[in-house]
């Protein structure tokens, strides 16, 4: 599995944590950055962990900002991305349940390290369950085509 990561300032420490956590796991992690506590604009990552998942060169995604909500809304913006923030492990099983989310959002100062590392093993380890929740998920990408860029 490879998984794609990335934060702003406000998620980095939490980044690097989930980062060393998912190597332990024998994951293939590729990291964008940020690569420290500087100020640093959460779109971009946001959109450049979205755009990895989007191309197939990452299966999954996780961003992280301060409350995982800004960066979440820069991936989301990139079609094909299901973005989810989640602060417990059952939203987590949920959004890749029933929604297919593709890319988990955290919040560095929402989730403590413990919490967001069970929060992430949930993520990966659920699958999509398709059936009638195949048809939502259609559902969501056709509005997503009625606005192109």
């Amino acid at each position: 599995m490879i998984i794609a990561i990335g934060s702003d300032h406000g998620g980095y420490e939490l980044k690097e944590e989930i980062s060393k956590y998912l190597k332990g796991k024998n994951i293939v992690v590729k990291d964008f950055g940020t690569h420290s506590l500087d100020s640093v604009d959460y779109p971009v990552y946001g959109e450049t962990v979205a755009e990895a998942v989007a191309s197939g060169a990452a299966e999954l995604g996780i961003v992280v900002c301060g409350t995982g909500q800004g960066i979440a809304m820069a991936a989301n913006k990139v079609k094909g991305i299901r973005a989810a923030v989640v602060s417990e492990t059952y939203s987590a099983e949920m959004a890749r349940l029933h929604n297919n989310a593709n890319v988990l959002s955290l919040g560095g100062r929402v989730v403590g390290v413990g919490l967001a590392l069970k929060i992430v093993e949930t993520f990966i380890a659920t699958p999509f369950e398709g059936g009638r929740h195949e048809r939502r998920v259609d559902l969501l990408t056709a509005i997503e085509a009625k606005y192109p860029k």
